[in-house]
């Protein structure tokens, strides 16, 4: 069972090495696709999660990773619609990467076998207003310092650039999620080295937090 499970959700068991093996970046990449439109639909793929658990305790084949925000309202298992195992999730307000994190990412795709990694930003992302701000709050000032270059690359806004202005900050958090997916592969060589081989893609994407839809940088 592979690639046609995850696109039609029916039957969908674990991941297996030869499931993940099998599939390449673009067939990942429409499988979260489609787990997106089955959570939409309120249609979500049946499966057994105690199975899962079960068949994942002494390995896992996730075939996806996915940057997100902490944002309670952005899990990515849920808006994938995907099950124990199937993805790795590495979450930090504001979705940016740093050196953990690209550690992080290395050994989801270069040790375990991702073939996708998302970079998954949304619409009204507290922490980017927070950096629209400049906010000073303990360690989440620096935090925030992370998406300040998105911030000062978005220069064709009109209007106040902080968070009273929403077109501001909506072009900020799709900006943020570009240079992260830029910084993916140029501060990583592991990463860079999958890519240019064409064993793992890196794309950006945008969660709607009013419909729960998944826009694709493509």
């Amino acid at each position: 069972m592979g690639l046609t499970n995850h696109l039609d959700g029916t039957g969908l068991p674990a991941m297996t090495r030869e499931t993940q093996r099998a599939m390449s970046p673009d067939q990942v990449l429409d499988a979260l696709k489609a787990g997106n439109n089955r959570f939409l639909e309120s249609k979500p793929a049946k499966r057994n999660l105690i199975d899962q658990v079960k068949k994942t305790a002494g390995t896992q084949y996730p075939f996806a990773a996915v940057l997100g925000c902490i944002d309670s309202r952005v899990p990515p298992e849920i808006v994938f619609d995907q099950g124990i195992g199937d993805i790795f999730a590495a979450r930090v307000a504001g979705n940016f990467v740093n050196t953990d994190i690209l550690g992080s990412l290395e050994f989801a795709t270069k040790v375990a076998g991702a073939k996708l990694i998302v970079v998954l930003g949304h619409e009204s992302c507290g922490a980017v207003e927070g950096a629209c701000d400049n906010v000073q709050l303990g360690n989440l000032t620096h935090t925030l310092s992370n998406i300040m270059p998105a911030v000062n690359a978005v220069t064709d806004v009109e209007g106040n650039r902080n968070s009273s202005n929403k077109a501001f900050v909506q072009a900020v958090a799709e900006e943020n999620v570009r240079l992260t997916v830029e910084a993916l592969t140029d501060r990583s060589e592991v990463i860079n080295e999958l890519v240019d081989r064409g064993e793992l893609k890196v794309v950006g994407a945008m969660h709607d937090v009013n419909s729960g839809r998944v826009i694709f940088f493509e």
